[in-house]
């Protein structure tokens, strides 16, 4: 397999990935965003993202081939040298391998669900990158039907929330959209709003998970706002015995999924 050589730093295509890389712009112009490591582009291919280039660096790879990410998918193959791979890699154990990947429209009407009774974790206005990737993370171990974003203030693509879903950002069915298309998207397709509020609730070990169910989370700073605490069905709480009053997002949210799941016997 013939492959283009890129041994400077300054070619273009280096630059391009840098920029791709660090500016949310780029991506959304260009529709490319960033993979790395032999696992995030495994899970990224079989989740249907299209990979666009493959880029390899033998003296890091081992015993990693390219051959299963070239045979169903046709990408151009490119070898860099290590300084260049070093140049444009955000991460140091990634195995020498990366590709450019074509990003996914993630517009709630391309949600579909084969489960009757559907369970959807929400998140609205999350920012961290660590805690979006957890979220994602909880939510592929769970196998939650949909992860929906609210008033996103990330770009998915960014390459520390790639990190940090150790790529479940690929193995996750994501819609993205506004408070009110969100309630909108759950009540037409009836499902029941639980969320997780101070004021209102109800334990949440009480509640029947086991119908078709939207567990919805805020921001740690300022929970949810008064549109969903309108629009809920009920307004749960996880009890707290210690001296705080709340715990890490995804940490709420893993208690509150596994329960559910849980209820519906795993």
């Amino acid at each position: 397999m013939e492959a283009k050589l890129i041994s400077s730093a300054q070619n273009p295509l280096v630059k391009n990935i840098i920029l791709l890389k660090d500016k949310s712009r780029e991506r959304r112009k260009t529709g490319l965003f960033v993979v790395e490591g032999q696992r995030e582009i495994e899970l990224a291919l079989k989740g249907g993202y299209v990979l666009q280039t493959l880029l390899f660096c033998p003296e890091l790879m081992g015993t990693t081939s390219i051959e299963a990410f070239t045979n169903t998918t046709n990408p151009e193959i490119i070898q860099v040298s290590e300084s260049v791979y070093h140049r444009i890699a955000h991460r140091g154990t990634t195995e020498g391998l990366m590709g450019l990947m074509q990003s996914k429209n993630h517009a709630l009407e391309n949600i579909s669900f084969t489960n009757k009774t559907p369970l959807v974790l929400v998140a609205e206005a999350p920012e961290k990158p660590g805690n979006i990737g957890a979220l994602l993370r909880t939510a592929d171990a769970a196998a939650v039907d949909a992860v929906l974003i609210a008033n996103p203030k990330s770009d998915l693509y960014s390459p520390n929330i790639i990190r940090s879903s150790v790529g479940c950002l690929f193995t996750n069915q994501i819609g993205v959209g506004t408070t009110d298309e969100i309630i909108a998207f759950l009540q037409t397709n009836q499902i029941n709003i639980y969320c997780a509020a101070l004021t209102a609730s109800k334990n949440y070990v009480e509640c029947d998970f086991k119908a078709a169910s939207a567990l919805v989370m805020g921001t740690e700073a300022t929970g949810l706002t008064e549109k969903w605490l309108q629009n809920s069905d009920q307004n749960i709480i996880i009890p707290m015995q210690g001296e705080i009053d709340s715990m890490n997002v995804s940490v709420s949210a893993a208690i509150l999924i596994f329960e559910a799941k849980r209820q519906r016997g795993f």
